[in-house]
């Protein structure tokens, strides 16, 4: 076939070289920079039997508008995978936030060999060996699943705004909307479609989806402790981290996809917090409660702040703020991070981020150490981590 691809800046170059290995004749556009592929003036000219676009772009786009309908990087990545033998058990995880807690908690769980592809990296299971770092859009998903194939294991793998639905379980971590596509279309809309195509969907709180399995009719909290019971599978584990809504949703999710796959969630009971989602640490006088990730948001940092107050006795706090990498998709508007700072209502704050003294993570956490002799400090800056 011959295939336009556009967008090459959001895995799309990626998925042009695997579509060119699978034997198809592969144009590509930069329509966001043009720096890369061929003109956007050269391809409304041409023919294609294919053209497949990510699912924030433009339907107006003049590209669309003379070849579409297209398919999305999702499908097509999908498309490529039909050609592949695929590891087993193979999760793919998408939302707004939690999608890297999740991710990380289900594979503590998956016996034998793996592999684990997130934001934060791609790692080798069981020795959690640091495989390489990309992006978690679509084309990514196809280098995790020939890596989970070779070693012949399972593979739990992260995905932006949608899934390819070609593992067996597809799992949403969180139910907010916000437009997309210039506005015109709505992600979780967009997500909901792509998620009808999976095997099996696993849901949170908020939403629905025909045929879907809700997470808490498997899973229940009181306190401490979680219970779990379905496909056979029943029993309790008990984690502080559940009192925490940023682990709750995620470790909920986590357990009922075990239940579907057959597999005992009870070693969550031993699941610990990561590095910027809600980990604590203390530095001398200082207590530093890490909320820094690629899903950081009003919620997230207001419940980061309730815990480091809880955790400091109520100390005076410092936040640092803002959006270190503007190339995440849900990103973290300015009119947000000042809700989210009178809300907090912080004795200081450090914003990080284009134009800002502090333009990363780093430089925020010196400046507030600068102003905090004692205390707390937050980190809540979105970025890819």
């Amino acid at each position: 076939m011959r295939v336009l691809v556009l967008d090459t800046i959001h895995g799309g170059a990626e998925l042009a070289g695997a579509l060119r290995g699978a034997g198809h004749r592969v144009d590509e556009v930069d329509v966001y920079r043009g720096l890369a592929g061929i003109p956007i003036e050269e391809a409304l000219v041409r023919t294609y039997d294919l053209v497949t676009a990510p699912v924030h772009l433009d339907p107006d786009h003049p590209l669309l508008r003379r070849h579409g309908p297209a398919v999305s990087h999702h499908e097509a990545v999908k498309r490529i995978l039909d050609d592949d033998r695929l590891p087993h058990p193979f999760i793919e995880i998408t939302g707004t936030r939690g999608k890297t807690t999740t991710a990380h908690a289900l594979a503590t769980l998956l016996p034998g060999p793996g592999i684990l592809h997130t934001s934060t990296g791609t790692y080798r299971y069981p020795e959690r060996e640091l495989l390489w770092k990309k992006s978690i859009t679509p084309a990514s998903l196809i280098p995790a699943v020939r890596e989970a194939e070779r070693i012949g294991g399972w593979l739990v793998a992260e995905e932006s705004l949608g899934v390819a639905a070609a593992g067996d379980v597809a799992v949403l971590t969180s139910p907010e909307d916000y437009p997309v596509a210039a506005r015109k279309k709505s992600a979780i809309a967009e997500k909901c479609r792509l998620l009808s195509r999976a095997r099996t969907v696993v849901l949170p709180p908020g939403i629905d989806l025909p045929g879907a399995v809700a997470a808490d009719s498997m899973v229940s909290f009181e306190g401490r402790t979680c219970r779990y019971s379905g496909n056979g599978i029943a029993g309790s584990f008990e984690n502080p981290l559940t009192t925490l809504p940023g682990y709750r949703t995620p470790l909920a999710l986590a357990a009922a996809a075990a239940c579907v796959l057959g597999v005992d969630p009870s070693p969550l009971g031993r699941f610990t917090a990561l590095p910027g989602r809600m980990a604590a640490r203390r530095e001398g006088e200082i207590l530093i409660v890490d909320n820094a990730n690629s899903g950081t948001n009003m919620a997230t940092t207001v419940e980061a702040a309730r815990y480091a107050r809880e955790l400091s006795g109520g100390a005076p706090l410092t936040l640092v703020i803002g959006e270190e990498a503007r190339a995440i998709c849900e990103g973290f508007s300015r009119n947000e991070i000042l809700r989210t700072v009178s809300t907090v209502a912080p004795a200081e704050t450090v914003y990080v981020g284009e134009g800002y003294p502090a333009a990363t993570i780093a430089a925020g956490l010196e400046a507030a150490r600068a102003i905090t002799p004692a205390g707390a400090i937050v980190l809540a800056v979105k970025t890819w981590r």
